[in-house]
């Protein structure tokens, strides 16, 4: 017998549609990541893999930093098409295309500079630093393709057009691993043919994003708008939403950052095994944010239709379900500790008391994913501000009293509490917001979707 579902929780199929597909295309990333290394990882010279690790991870924060290219998109979208402003919907593109566009030929013009004064302050051997550099003054040329393609993913989502975010993520990582052969293993280029592959599977994934993008908007269509992409007041809104993402972003990172140069200074064992709960924390986050894209898309589109009675219920299964996720990864990994990390390591003394820390990984894992969840929320709602405030507060109440005390005690379980306290006022101040979004009046009409972000 078919059971429909409450009117009030119609949207748990779109849900699990838009989750599937962000999980899907964000896990394919580090996979394609992991092929790399194995190419590099089988060179006779070292240098390389070591080089280009280090530049990788520098690229990689940066880009998670911009990566309010794609979070400020979604939400925007998602509330133009559910106000079926095709004019608006097309404009959040363009713009957010623009400033893509514009950021990644800075990064280009700034390559020399920026990759100089990364391996400063990392003081990699000259060696590593050669090869790393070749990998980063190569692949930062993609830099535009990256972001822009952002946008273009934040865009798709926000429309629901879940199959095609995923085919461009195959398209991306699946080239990026044929290329990573051809350049590296067939040619013999290897940090330079590593980076060159890494950009130029970002341009066919850009080209193939264009392609539908163009299939649905004719060129005299965009160029009627070229008057209103500039538009002062509504980039100016634009632009306030993507800069107080990036200033949420830039404290997560932080955050992560202080943590993990804390457990360096604590002695290589703790390194060593904070490294491995790590992994099993950035996992986790692969599957939750995806599922927080989801809540950004279906939120945005409540927003935009006025259907202010959906947001409760959709927040609240968010919630519930991101919490599942991160509550099943945790149990794992403390019910079954050896099987889980032996996979990452055959060092005994690594593994053979991780488990009096793993209480602290299931409860960081639980936090995070409340907050990520709450996170996508209100990115739907357009609310950077709240993002901002949100994380300000986390650092300066939650993570630098507790890692201050983790520093002086020079204690693993401090430096645990300091992330899992972080996470847990993130936790609480989104919580502390959430009502005022459910008496709000969304109805808002024609008001530009760009003019939410006022604060």
């Amino acid at each position: 017998m078919n059971q429909k579902l409450p009117d009030r929780y119609s949207f748990i199929p779109r849900y699990f549609r838009l989750a599937l597909a962000n999980v899907l295309s964000s896990i394919m990333i580090p996979l394609a990541n992991i092929v790399s290394v194995i190419f590099l990882g089988h060179l006779e010279e070292i240098r390389h893999f070591a080089g280009v690790s280090i530049a990788a991870n520098l690229l990689n924060f940066l880009y998670l930093a911009l990566f309010f290219l794609r979070m400020g998109t979604t939400g925007l979208t998602a509330q133009a098409i559910g106000r079926d402003d095709r004019e608006e919907t097309l404009l959040v593109a363009l713009r957010n295309g623009l400033i893509a566009l514009v950021i990644g030929i800075a990064l280009i013009l700034l390559q020399y500079p920026l990759g100089e004064l990364g391996f400063a302050l990392l003081s990699a051997d000259p060696e590593i630093k050669s090869s790393g550099l070749a990998y980063f003054n190569t692949q930062i040329w993609g830099a535009p393709a990256i972001l822009l393609n952002f946008v273009l993913i934040g865009w798709f989502l926000g429309r629901e057009k879940n199959s095609l975010v995923v085919l461009l993520s195959v398209l991306g990582n699946g080239s990026k691993i044929l290329l990573d052969y051809v350049f590296i293993i067939h040619l013999g280029w290897e940090s330079q043919g590593a980076g060159i592959s890494s950009a130029t599977s970002q341009y066919l994934s850009l080209l193939l994003g264009l392609i539908f993008f163009c299939k649905e908007f004719q060129w005299l269509e965009i160029r009627s708008l070229s008057g209103k992409i500039l538009d002062i007041s509504a980039m100016k809104s634009n632009l306030l939403l993507n800069t107080n993402i990036l200033i949420s972003n830039c404290i997560c990172l932080f955050a992560t950052l202080i943590f993990n140069y804390q457990g360096v200074q604590m002695g290589t064992l703790i390194y060593a095994q904070n490294t491995l709960m790590w992994q099993i924390f950035s996992f986790n986050t692969y599957f939750v944010e995806g599922m927080g894209f989801g809540t950004e898309a279906l939120v945005g589109n409540f927003k935009g239709k006025g259907s202010s009675q959906q947001l409760a219920p959709l927040v609240g299964f968010s919630i519930l379900a991101a919490l599942v996720v991160g509550l099943f990864f945790g149990g794992v990994c403390v019910l079954f500790p050896d099987t889980v990390f032996s996979w990452f390591t055959n060092h005994t003394e690594v593994t053979s008391n991780i488990n009096t820390f793993l209480p602290w990984l299931q409860l960081t894992l639980a936090l995070s994913s409340i907050g990520f969840a709450m996170e996508g929320y209100f990115l739907g709602l357009a609310q950077g501000y709240t993002l901002r405030n949100v994380s300000l507060v986390a650092l300066a109440v939650g993570f630098i009293p507790a890692n201050l005390a983790a520093m002086k005690f020079s204690s693993n379980h401090i430096l645990w509490l300091s992330i899992s306290l972080f996470y847990a006022v993130r936790m609480v101040m989104f919580l502390i917001n959430l009502p005022s979004t459910f008496s709000d009046d969304i109805d808002e009409g024609d008001v530009p979707v760009t003019a939410l972000e006022v604060k």
